[in-house]
């Protein structure tokens, strides 16, 4: 008894010690971090596909008006520089509006995108569905991983959907700060992710309470893998890259060489170019080049706003907006004009919608501008959609406009990205 709770010990060390080497080694996760842990690698198309060159190019005389370090900003790429961005890309109609890379990085670099992997893992398990491997997103998980039987009961109730839609009500803290004992950082060092799931247990009955986790892109990643007998980087150059003629190379991090188990939620690397084509396919209903890669049904599903979840759905993130009155007010002292201000002006326009109550408590003193303890706001879903990574890592699309953007880069150092995207969109 005591040799084998010894042997216990000594493996829940040693699994502890890949963590801390691997954390204190490597730091913070970092956009090139598909330089430091085994990956599946993908190699060049021979045939590719490049987006044409737009004749105009309304990013040089867009002022941008934007102030960032006490200094005056009026063109995207002169505050772009001062950024730790990698690439920009605007593209409209097939044709690039503006491309450039910054601080001496090149076109075919390939940086990690981080969360912005858990919307290409949704479009993988789209096409899973397409081809029959997966039967519906209404499957219990584990069906298709049987050792979570004899993990926590609950896994037996989990759903596909309850994933994709991070309903899982699985007890784990998306804590980024660096804390080699913490669930995450277990699930990103470690070298078994599998091992890692299999300890999981629930505070919630899935499919009850929305909570943004990685763990549930983690384990639908394994989903797919187990469903379709392949690994998800593999799965990804057959049916996405290859039919998508992307032009560089990619990486998808695996959690080890022994395991050989993909990050489907944050391993993700490839260039600025080759990402924008993901958006391209989506803005077709999932057709590229008279080839129907992912069904329309699983588009328009991915992309439809769940309002419950608050416009997240499937992986991918619904861009909302607040409404505004006469006035350009974007706050009311109560719930019905709100409620009011949807029926006489928004209605048609923007069928997803919610009125929200905030409150004084809820706000620290400098950020609550209000005389009274209560204010009431209408957000409203719009049909522009994104995928997101933690660094700031954008894939934004407009299908009203046929617009694309992406950024890439090394952090989010000025965390307004999203606005500074959509005033240019704006005015295209």
């Amino acid at each position: 008894m005591l040799r084998t709770f010894s042997l216990l010990l000594l493996f829940s060390l040693l699994s502890s010690c890949t963590v801390i080497y691997r954390g204190v080694r490597y730091g913070g996760a970092d956009v090139d971090d598909h330089n430091v842990f085994p990956t599946y690698d993908i190699k060049e198309n021979k045939e590719k596909y490049h987006f044409a060159n737009s004749n105009l190019h309304p990013l040089d005389t867009i002022d941008i008006k934007w102030k960032y370090k006490e200094r005056q900003f009026h063109h995207i790429d002169s505050l772009l520089e001062m950024t730790t961005t990698r690439g920009f890309v605007v593209i409209r109609n097939d044709s690039i509006l503006h491309e450039n890379y910054y601080r001496g990085y090149k076109k075919e670099d390939i940086s990690t995108v981080f969360s912005v992997s858990k919307s290409v893992t949704s479009l993988l398990m789209g096409i899973a569905i397409d081809e029959g491997y997966v039967s519906s997103t209404n499957d219990q998980v584990t069906k298709y991983i049987s050792e979570l039987k004899k993990a926590d009961p609950t896994f037996q109730k989990l759903t596909i959907q309850d994933l994709l839609d991070m309903r899982s009500g699985i007890k784990f803290e998306e804590n980024y700060g660096f804390n080699p004992f913490s669930k995450i950082a277990r699930l990103y060092y470690g070298s078994n992710q599998m091992g890692v799931i299999k300890k999981l247990h629930f505070e919630h009955e899935p499919g009850t309470n929305h909570k943004y986790q990685s763990i549930d892109t983690a384990i639908l990643g394994i989903v797919i893998e187990r469903a379709t007998k392949r690994n998800l980087g593999q799965y990804f150059e057959e049916k996405v890259w290859k039919p998508l003629e992307m032009q560089n190379t990619a990486k998808w991090s695996l959690d080890s060489k022994r395991h050989q188990s993909v990050k489907a939620y944050g391993g993700l690397s490839l260039s600025s170019i080759d990402l924008a084509k993901i958006g391209r396919l989506y803005l077709n209903d999932g057709v590229w080049n008279n080839q129907q890669v992912v069904s329309k049904e699983w588009v328009k599903k991915s992309l439809t706003t769940k309002v419950e979840n608050d416009g997240y759905q499937d992986q991918w993130y619904s861009l909302n907006t607040s409404g505004r009155d006469e006035n350009d007010n974007t706050f009311f002292s109560d719930s019905l004009t709100a409620q009011k201000l949807w029926e006489e002006k928004y209605r048609d326009k923007y069928p997803f919608y919610e009125v929200i109550k905030l409150e004084k408590k809820d706000y620290s003193e400098k950020y609550w501008e209000f005389d009274t303890d209560v204010k009431w706001k209408l957000k409203l879903y719009t049909n522009q959609y994104y995928a997101l990574g933690i660094m700031r890592q954008i894939l934004f699309i407009d299908p009203e406009k046929n617009t694309i953007f992406v950024r890439l880069g090394d952090s989010s150092d000025f965390g307004d990205y999203f606005t500074l995207i959509y005033n240019i969109n704006k005015v295209l």
